[in-house]
């Protein structure tokens, strides 16, 4: 059996005025040609508020990962077990945090695209070095991972549902902060780092340079990985620049990457159908996510197809 071709496109829709509007006279005969090739696989009907967007209940899915809108995805335990020789499932409870910059206005406190920051592994490491003794005080042990990235260890991550990054970035961050019963610690530590860092003079250097201060963090992928939840499966292909334009609500670009898209991946996943190849398309909006794949169809699925062929301008408003 061959094997399957996964593509997954996050934000390939969205519900805002500004991506209608882009959709309208959008071409992609990539897809077009491509979506009557394939039978439904399922749908996963969400809704914007959930913790957890679609294209990462998708991803986890395709892992084997707990999937559930609620945002108690193990991303952080994940990759931090899936290696070799890395920690087997259940060990610890992890989490990612993402220094951050939160600007405060007169009615919303919003999170500011952490990559921004033009934070360096060097920068980061300070900064890490920095706020480190403060969360270990209370339990939490923080390693650098990437500049805007760091692995956190607690035993209050197990179970702790938070927001993903993608769904807060450029939003008030108010909707989407973990429970205060059930994390009133890391809702403290806000407001202690925010204190600290206000007159720090990490943040005297960055507006020096002309750089905006980090005054913040977030936390996501939280959880403890489940035993047995370590996949043999393939990472999809998983294209960003949809993504990227839509979290800037920037719909000109976001449109343009949809074009290179379906002249790139998407196109190349038509020929491989055509070839005979098997191959599976997940589209993820904010609120769902609709999945096909070449499993073989019945007659009257093949019949509808040939007389009523699927087309993306029919699919915008259910994800």
């Amino acid at each position: 059996m061959s094997e399957i071709h996964h593509l997954l496109i996050p934000l390939a829709a969205s519900t805002t005025p500004g991506c209608r509007q882009a959709l309208e006279g959008l071409s992609l005969p990539h897809l077009d040609r491509l979506l009557p090739r394939l039978s439904p696989a399922g749908t996963d009907a969400g809704e914007e508020s959930d913790f957890t967007p679609p294209h990462e209940r998708a991803l986890a899915r395709h892992l084997g990962l707990p999937a559930g809108r609620d945002g108690t995805t193990p991303w952080a335990a994940w990759e931090h077990g899936s290696g070799p020789g890395q920690a087997p499932a259940g060990a610890a409870a992890w989490a990612w945090v993402t220094p951050c910059q939160w600007r405060v206005g007169s009615d919303q406190v919003l999170l500011a695209d952490p990559a921004a920051l033009r934070l360096d592994e060097a920068a980061s490491r300070e900064l890490l070095g920095i706020l480190a003794p403060w969360f270990a005080e209370d339990g939490i042990e923080l390693t650098y991972d990437a500049p805007t990235r760091w692995r956190a260890r607690s035993a209050l991550f197990d179970g702790l549902a938070t927001a993903s990054l993608d769904r807060v970035v450029q939003r008030d961050v108010r909707a989407w902060m973990p429970d205060a019963a059930r994390a009133r610690l890391l809702h403290r530590l806000h407001s202690e780092m925010q204190m600290l860092l206000y007159t720090h003079p990490f943040n005297d250097a960055r507006a020096a340079r002309g750089l905006p201060p980090v005054n913040a963090f977030w936390v996501h992928g939280a959880g403890r990985l489940p035993e047995g939840a370590l996949p043999a499966a393939a990472m999809p292909e998983v294209p960003q620049a949809l993504r990227d334009a839509a979290l800037h609500e920037d719909w000109r670009a976001w449109a343009e990457a949809w074009k290179a898209l379906d002249a790139g991946p998407v196109a190349r996943l038509a020929a491989h159908v055509e070839r005979g190849g098997a191959a599976r398309l997940t589209l993820c909006g904010e609120r769902s996510a609709m999945a096909w794949d070449t499993a073989p169809a019945g007659l009257l699925d093949r019949l509808r197809r040939r007389l009523r062929p699927m087309r993306f301008a029919a699919l915008q408003e259910q994800l």
